[in-house]
Formats: structure tokens, sequence, C-alpha cells
């Protein structure tokens, strides 16, 4: 049956579903753009705030000359990495990931999304089993449906479920890959990866990790919550992205070396994409260089996300999590579209979440806080935000 498409636009805009583009301009340190007013960005993914960053955009380019223009700044390679669009500074990369996290590889994608959906699929197939947190992203759950593999779903960090999977699971699968983002993109709460480690131990398993949310953020060098939860060199598959904390594009995953051979011979989302420019490797480069050491950027955003999430819980508020991702539960679609309406109103730029992003009834502000933000940005939103919902 074919689908109609302005009729299922009809019913996205009557439930307050429909989903729009924004250009946004000017993006200057935690503040931007937006029809014609500037805004403080509540809604950003640049968590340490260097998207904003002019000084170090320059220091960046500061060592640009024509002898290394297009090896270091050039915007294309016009080829899949495969083919010729290898460059020495990706290797560059992936060496430093692989030393910094002490682990036996490194390898390069295009972005999380493409990661996602091209390691379950070429690591995994027939009599093999992924067993995922029922909240991981959508590219998850993507690269599950395009694994030949069977996949099961555990209730959001329920442990004891994933283990009842796993006991009755066990002897009816070649391989088994336990799958979890350490932080939640929408609720903003955390895996409890030890207990994960414990799991796949027991039963033999391989424990894949999504710390796209935790990159840069999380434990002394801002390698995320494995290393500040003391598991770093116990996680089979760690992926991590450049495209939030390190406010570029690409992701990278850290394996065993056959792992990473196998993946560059049978993932197809690396091998059949063009790789990425010359000047995003560099900069990715460049950028976790940097970010290793940005410990007081990295205490002072966990401050202010608890001074918020104290803030919020004091007027009422229904908020959870433990990070940097503060969210506000409104509940009900059109209510949530209302609510954002009115913040921008009053020099705050927040969009609604509503699902199928997130569970159908649990519509909500995602308050994404960055560590160029200071407490003054931030003193008068619960507040705010209290007597609108009371309204």
């Amino acid at each position: 049956m074919s689908i109609d498409y302005e009729k299922s636009l009809g019913d996205l805009r009557r439930t307050g579903r429909i989903r729009q583009l924004r250009p946004l301009a000017d993006r200057t340190g935690c503040r931007v753009m937006y029809k014609g007013r500037r805004f403080l960005n509540l809604t950003s993914n640049d968590y340490l705030g260097l998207a904003g960053n002019a000084r170090l955009l320059r220091r960046f380019y500061s060592s640009r000359n024509d002898e290394n223009l297009l090896d270091g700044y050039g915007l294309g390679v016009a080829s899949s990495r495969l083919l010729t669009g290898d460059i020495e500074t990706a290797h560059q990369l992936e060496e430093r990931l692989r030393t910094e996290y002490g682990r036996p590889a490194a390898l390069l994608f295009n972005s999380g999304y493409h990661a996602n959906i091209g390691i379950l699929p070429a690591l995994l197939g027939k009599g093999d089993l992924v067993v995922s947190d029922k909240l991981n992203h959508a590219s998850i759950h993507d690269g599950m449906r395009l694994c030949r593999a069977e996949h099961r779903r555990y209730w959001h960090c329920d442990y004891d479920h994933l283990q009842e999977i796993l006991e009755s699971s066990r002897g009816k699968y070649g391989r088994i890959v336990i799958v979890s983002e350490s932080v939640f993109s929408m609720d903003g709460d955390v895996a409890d990866l030890g207990r994960l480690v414990d799991l796949k131990k027991r039963y033999k398993a391989l424990l894949y990790v999504d710390e796209a949310h935790a990159v840069g953020l999380y434990g002394p060098r801002g390698l995320g919550k494995a290393e500040e939860q003391g598991v770093l060199g116990k996680v089979d598959i760690l992926m991590g992205t450049f495209g939030k904390a390190y406010a570029s594009i690409g992701a990278f995953v850290l394996c065993a070396a056959d792992i990473r051979d196998y993946l560059i011979n049978h993932s197809r989302s690396l091998i059949f994409t063009t790789a990425l420019p010359p000047v995003v490797i560099h900069w990715n480069l460049f950028v976790f260089q940097q970010v290793l050491q940005m410990q007081d950027q990295r205490e002072h955003l966990t401050a202010i996300a608890g001074k918020l999430r104290r803030a919020l819980t004091e007027k009422g508020l229904a908020t959870g999590g433990s990070t940097n991702i503060v969210p506000v539960m409104i509940g009900d679609n059109q209510l949530a579209v209302d609510l954002a309406e009115e913040m921008r109103e009053e020099g705050y730029l927040i969009f609604p979440v509503r699902p199928p992003t997130v569970p159908e009834g649990t519509a909500r502000f995602r308050i994404s806080l960055t560590a160029d933000m200071l407490w003054q940005d931030l003193e008068g939103l619960a507040g705010l935000l209290a007597a609108r919902m009371r309204h």
C-alpha cells in the first residue's frame, strides 16, 4: 500500500510532530542568531563550546601555507578511503586514538551513524544475536535491522532483564553482542559499564559501547565514561564521534586489530562512501589533542549541569539524568511545541523533542549545556519554565 504523503504530513502537523529545518547564523560562543534574534543556544551538541570558539579556529588555521594547503586543509579527496581517498593524517589520527585509549587498533568512520549501521552488519550474521538497550540511538536500531543476526532489546538500563535474555540465549547462538550507549542522548542518564563488562564476561559475549555523548566530557583525559568508570580496556568495541564535543564530523572505533581489518574488508558504510576531507581529519587530530587537556571545562560543565538540575527539581519540574543533557519532561506534543516557542520569546533557543525520537507521551525539552556557558546565563531558566508550565 503506497503512502499518501500529503495526508501523512497533515497528520504530523495535527499531532504536533512535524519536523522542520531551521537555519542558524553567527554562531558565537554559546549564542546564535535565529530569525534575526540572538539566543542562548540550549539545543546544541557543542558540549565543550569549541564550535563557536573563534580563537581556537584561528590557531588551527595559523599553520596553513602553500605547501600544506591540500594535504592539511583540502576540501575533498573525491574517492573512498579504500581507493585513493586515504591520507597520512587519517593514520596519524588513528594512531593517536589507539595510543591514548591503550587499545590495539582504531578505525575512522565518516559519522557515528555510519559506524553504527556499518559495524554490526559486518561483524554478525545468521546464528548470532544482538542484545540492545531499548533506548539506544536510532542508528544502532538501524544497524540491527541491516544485520542478518537476530536482535532483542532489554529494558532501559535494566541489567537483570539483560541477564535473563543472556541466560536464555547463550546456548542458542554462536556470537552474542551486548550494545549500549554510555550516556543516553535524550535522558542524560548513564549506563553501568562495569555491570555490562561483568555480564559480557559471564556469558562470553562481546560488549559494544557507543560513547557519542561522552567522549571529551568524562574521565581525566576526556576519553569518556569507560575511562571514568575504569573499564577502558574491557570494552570490546568502543565507538566515539567527533560530531559533538569535538565540534567536527566523523567517528572512530577502538577494537582488536583483527576486527579493524575485518571492518575494512566488510563494513559497507566504510567501503562505499567518499572519505572525509583532509581539513576535517586534520582538525579532528588537532582538537582531540586539545581536549585531552580540558579538565577545567569538564569540571565547569558538570557543576552548572548539577545546579540547573537541582533548580528544576526545586521548582517542581520533572527532570532526570546526571550529565550535561538535562531533560524537562512535558508529555503532550503540542504543549511542548507551544512552550518552546514561549521560551524562544524569552531568548532561550529550545526546540521540543517529540515522538518518534522519544516514546509516546514523553515529549520534552532536551536542555543541552555547554562549557562556554556561565551560571548567570542559566539561573533564571528554571523559574521561567515553571511559571510558563503553570499557565
